[in-house]
Order: C-alpha cells, then sequence, then structure tokens
C-alpha cells in the first residue's frame, strides 16, 4: 500500500467524482489483490523498512510523467481505495488492507474520528495475548491484575486521573512488541507505552483502557563504541545505569542528559526531556541520539539513519520520534552519542537580593564564558525545605540559593571560583561556598538532589504537584515572583526551583485536600498561560501528555498542531498508539 504520507498537501480535483466512482468497484477488486499478495512482515534480523511496491513506483512515476489521463482516472481511484486522496477534499479513510475497507472512522468534515475495538473485541486480544505469550513459555508476561494495572495507570506525583489499562504485557524484545503491535491493529486494541514510570504528565495513563506495553525488560546495552563515542541501547535502560556501567568498564565518556531518578532512554526520547546539565549539554531534542530503530502503528520497522556523528541526507526522522511521547512509533532500540568526563567542583552562594539577582548572577557567569556545567536556582522556601527534612546531611541558609557544578582541571579550578564569586558577589551574593574536594562537592551537590522530596515535608501527610515552564532566560524573575504572588494570594504553599542557565523553572505546589488540589490546578493553568505570554513554553522537560496538551495550541498556534494532527493520522490511522496525549482534538470512539 503507497504510505499516506505521500498524499499531495493541497488536494485538487482534476476527475469528476462520478467518473471516479465508476472505477471504484475494480480499483477495490486489485487493491484486495494486492493486500493477498503482499509480502510477509515478520521480524527478521535484518529489519524491514516500508517503502513503494514497484507496481505502485511505477505508476505514481507513470502520473508525474504523463499527467492526467485514462490511466491516471483509474490510478486515482485505486489510491483512493487505499485511502490515499490525490483527487479529493474529503478527509482520509481509515482503511488498512487487513480491515474492513467500508470502514469509516472519519465523520464530517475535518474530523477525525478513529473507532477502536468493542468490549468484545478488547477481551478478545486478551485472550490472543495471552496465547501468543504461552507458545513462547512468557505466560507471566500478560497480565489483567489490579495491583499491575494500577501501578501502570497511576503515578503518585500526577494528578491527571486515574487511567488503568485492560491488560499489561511485558516485552522482552523486538518479536514481542511486534506481535503486541499485530493484535492491537487485528482488534483495534490501543496500546500504551510504559517503562520507567516517571513521568508527570499522564504519559502512561491508559484513557482508552488497552495494552500497557512495559518496555523495561528491554534494557540491555547492545553495543558500547568507544572509539567513536556512542552506545546502542534498548529503550528500557536508565540514564543512570547506562552512566554507571561506563564508569565500571573504565570508559571516561558518559551520557550528559540527567533527568529524575529511574527515567529510561525509551521515555526520555519520548517527551523530549533534559535535566540538571542542560545549560551545557542541552536535551533530548539535540544531537544526542544519533539514531532510532521504531516499530510504526501498521507494524513496520524502521531504522531513522545511520551511526555517523552527521547527515545531511533527507530530513532527520529520528527527531520526528523525539518528543512524540509515543504516539508516532514505539522505541525499539537507539544510539545515543556519549560526552568526554570531566573533573567537577561544586560552589554554592545565597541571595538577600531576590530572584532578579540570582538570575543576572547566573546569566553573567554563562555568557562570561565560565565552564558551567549546571546553574540551578532555588528559592528561599524551598531551602528551608531542605533543611527540615534533613536528606541533605548538613545545613543551607535559607535564602534564594544558586548552585553552580563547574567542569575542569584542578588547576584552572581557582581561577574559575575567583572569577565565580566576584560575578556572583556583584549582584549581591553572599556565603560563596566553594567544594573543592569530590567529597564536598558531593555533599554540597546533595542539597540540590534533596529538593524534590524534601518539599514534601513541609505539610503534615503533604503532597505534592510538580510542574515546570520555561521561558526566556530574562524573563524567569518575572514569572517566580508572579507565580509566587499567586500562591500567596491564594493560600498556597508553592516552591520554586529550576534550572535557570535555561530558564526552566519547577514550581512544586504542596497540599492537604481535594480542595487544595483544586485551586492548585487554577494555579498551574495561569501560569502556563503566564509563561506562553512571556514567549515561553508550556513545558520545559516534562511534555505534554495529558496534563499540558490543550495548552499547544495558543502555545504553538492552530496551523502548527493542525501539521501535527496530519502527521498523526498519516502514521497512526486508527490512533492505536498511546491515544489521548498531544492531539486533544482526535478523540476515538468504541463500537458497541
Amino acid at each position: 500500500m503507497i504510505p499516506r504520507a505521500f498524499r499531495l498537501a493541497q488536494p485538487v480535483r482534476l476527475v469528476p467524482v462520478s467518473f471516479r466512482r465508476s472505477l471504484s468497484s475494480s480499483s477495490l477488486r486489485y487493491s484486495s489483490e494486492l493486500a493477498r499478495k503482499k509480502p510477509d512482515t515478520t521480524v527478521s534480523p535484518r529489519f524491514r523498512y516500508s517503502g513503494f511496491s514497484p507496481n505502485q513506483s511505477f505508476a505514481i512515476s507513470f502520473l508525474t510523467i504523463f499527467g492526467a489521463g485514462a490511466l491516471g482516472y483509474a490510478l486515482s481511484s485505486l489510491l483512493e481505495s487505499q485511502g490515499v486522496h490525490l483527487f479529493s477534499s474529503a478527509p482520509p479513510k481509515n482503511t488498512p488492507l487487513d480491515l474492513d475497507p467500508e470502514d469509516e472512522t472519519v465523520t464530517g468534515p475535518g474530523t477525525f474520528r478513529p473507532v477502536h475495538g468493542s468490549k468484545k473485541a478488547y477481551d478478545a486480544a486478551i485472550v490472543a495475548l495471552r496465547a501468543s505469550f504461552q507458545k513462547k513459555g512468557k505466560e507471566d508476561n500478560v497480565s489483567t491484575d489490579e495491583d499491575d494495572l494500577r501501578s501502570h495507570g497511576i503515578n503518585d506525583w500526577s494528578y491527571h486521573g486515574s487511567h488503568p489499562a485492560s491488560v499489561v504485557v511485558w516485552a522482552e524484545s523486538i518479536e514481542d512488541v511486534k506481535e503486541v503491535v499485530d493484535i492491537s491493529r487485528k482488534f483495534k486494541v490501543p496500546i500504551t507505552p510504559y517503562s520507567g514510570g516517571t513521568s508527570l504528565e499522564g504519559h502512561f495513563s491508559s484513557p482508552y483502557a488497552g495494552i500497557s506495553l512495559d518496555m523495561s525488560r528491554m534494557d540491555r546495552i547492545l553495543q558500547i563504541n568507544e572509539a567513536d563515542g556512542d552506545v546502542v541501547v534498548e529503550p528500557g535502560v536508565k540514564w543512570e545505569d547506562l552512566n554507571a556501567e561506563l564508569k565500571k568498564k573504565g570508559i571516561p565518556l558518559f551520557f550528559p542528559l540527567d533527568p529524575g531518578p529511574g527515567a529510561t532512554i525509551g521515555g526520555m526520547m519520548s517527551t523530549g526531556c533534559s535535566g540538571t546539565n542542560a545549560v551545557r549539554y542541552g536535551t533530548m531534542r539535540g544531537e544526542w541520539v544519533l539514531n532510532a530503530t521504531v516499530m510504526l502503528p501498521n507494524g513496520d520497522i524502521i531504522k531513522t539513519r545511520q551511526r555517523s556523528r552527521k547527515s545531511s541526507a533527507g530530513w532527520d526522522t529520528t527527531k520526528m520520534f523525539i518528543g512524540a511521547e509515543g504516539t508516532l512509533g514505539i522505541i525499539l532500540q537507539a544510539t545515543l552519542k556519549l560526552a568526554p568526563l570531566l573533573p567537577t567542583r561544586v560552589a554554592v552562594v545565597s541571595f538577600d537580593t531576590g530572584v532578579e539577582a540570582a538570575v543576572r548572577a547566573a546569566t553573567e557567569t554563562v555568557t562570561a564564558g565560565l565552564p558551567i556545567q549546571c546553574v540551578e536556582f532555588l528559592d528561599a522556601l524551598t531551602m528551608k525545605a531542605i533543611n527540615q527534612g534533613g536528606l541533605a546531611g548538613r545545613e543551607f541558609k535559607e535564602k534564594d540559593t544558586l548552585f553552580f557544578k563547574l567542569q575542569g582541571s584542578d588547576r584552572s579550578m581557582g581561577e574559575i571560583a575567583e572569577t565565580l564569586q566576584a560575578i556572583t558577589k556583584k549582584h549581591g551574593g553572599i556565603g560563596f561556598e566553594f567544594a573543592g574536594s569530590d567529597a564536598e562537592a558531593e555533599a554540597a551537590w546533595q542539597g540540590r538532589k534533596a529538593a524534590l522530596w524534601s518539599v514534601q515535608a513541609l505539610k503534615e501527610n503533604g503532597r505534592v504537584w510538580t510542574t515546570d515552564v520555561c521561558v526566556p532566560i530574562s524573563k524567569l524573575p518575572q514569572l517566580v515572583r508572579e507565580t509566587s504572588d499567586d500562591a500567596v494570594r491564594r493560600g498556597l504553599l508553592a516552591c520554586h526551583f529550576g534550572h535557570v542557565g535555561d530558564g526552566n523553572v519547577h514550581s512544586l505546589f504542596v497540599f492537604q485536600n481535594d480542595e487544595e488540589l483544586e485551586e492548585i490546578k487554577d494555579a498551574v493553568h495561569v501560569m502556563v498561560e503566564r509563561a506562553i505570554a512571556l514567549d515561553g513554553t508550556s513545558s520545559g522537560e516534562h511534555g505534554a501528555g495529558m496534563g499540558k496538551a490543550e495548552f499547544l495550541k495558543p502555545e504553538l498556534g492552530e496551523e502548527t498542531v493542525r501539521l501535527m494532527h496530519t502527521i498523526k493520522r498519516t502514521i497512526d490511522p486508527d490512533n492505536l498508539f498511546n491515544p489521548g496525549k498531544i492531539y486533544v482534538d482526535i478523540k476515538p470512539t468504541q463500537r458497541e
């Protein structure tokens, strides 16, 4: 079948509708014959790539060269019978060759309404999954246990509703994933990828139930290419485990992106995350992913590019899957670029003069060319929480504070520390502390690492709503000030900290009851709108998921979101891959 991606962007009517319809029956017979003759799609050691068959390539070339004509009329009907509308402004039909060709899932002009399987189909899919994995001696890889369903659909740090799946399947290989996708397609049952379970915006919730595909057992480091500075991994590998393995082998390289503990490479790619090192090393959307092996919703497996450090061959399809949150494909493998592991030291400085002064100091240290790996801002309330929590193993000043992590040799660190102290002092910094040894650096940085867990202790039996936004660095003081003032007006307890070097702030709202939770939801909504108004983004590193998807239109614009929807329905016309995330206007229904 000719890929839907090659549908013309601006449809033009060249053929009378009545004439095209007169050819539809013969075209459908021909497309059905093609379906019966289509090649085997089982996975082999050499991955099969999707593309044109010889007949389809010839047909498209003929149409391009010779234009309209009798053969063009027949070809247009053939393509329409397969859901490719070259000569019509009608929305695409959701008619994969292995499904009923009369199954119309688009209702109304411009409205995309996929139809998922019935309750009976869901039950049949579970039976098929059990049978498939039992044949391989993996019957325990399929579970409908309530505890398994709950743990795969609910995050105690996320408040976007409880949406457990119908069944959990643990994949251990590409072949396992292929079988799950094939069963999903057959019964039209959606798949929600799951790996580390650390995301905060409802990414692994299953609002349409279906299959929770747990990739955590695909956690092998497949290849370490020290000379090339890269590594090939499966999606369930945790970034911490990867760096620990490199250290264990004595390889002076590391993967520099560092989100929260437990995050896996698959989830990091899917959310486009970053971490404290972003000011130096950027994000997952940068150049750290050289290629990805991905399973598409139609069951095809693609490798996005080769392993070379750079390529100008075509556009970079790797980036299409980074930040797509599993809605366009399931990541099976990835080649990651590594960075040299350099000595680091830590500096801590407090400010009596407010957030603005701290941000100005941080900005100047970055623009001055100092070798900054991290520069983190923690407000006074967060520092108080760290002291109360006792997780850092030491006391800090309860003031607005900057934590710096610096790179360089011991010989150069003295000069770097002097320059840093002079810059921060100029902006009102007090109590400058420089950790001169590895042990001192680890102890000082422990304060930054303890922030998230310490905040929860500010209230007895407290719960925490954590969210993030990102704005231009110069706008960060205004954002923090206005968000803090808004929280005080609402009677809410909120702490603010984040990666001041790139304008990314995390706000943690501590609460005890549902009444406070409702107030927090509104405060977060206003905070996001405030960030967008400041030319920022609704999420710096957590992703859109279910929690931030509604803000994509005001942030990106109608046209950009429409393009995203077009790509989604082209690649995943049945909306089977992680439905309910990113694309708020695509709302599948379920058969009776």
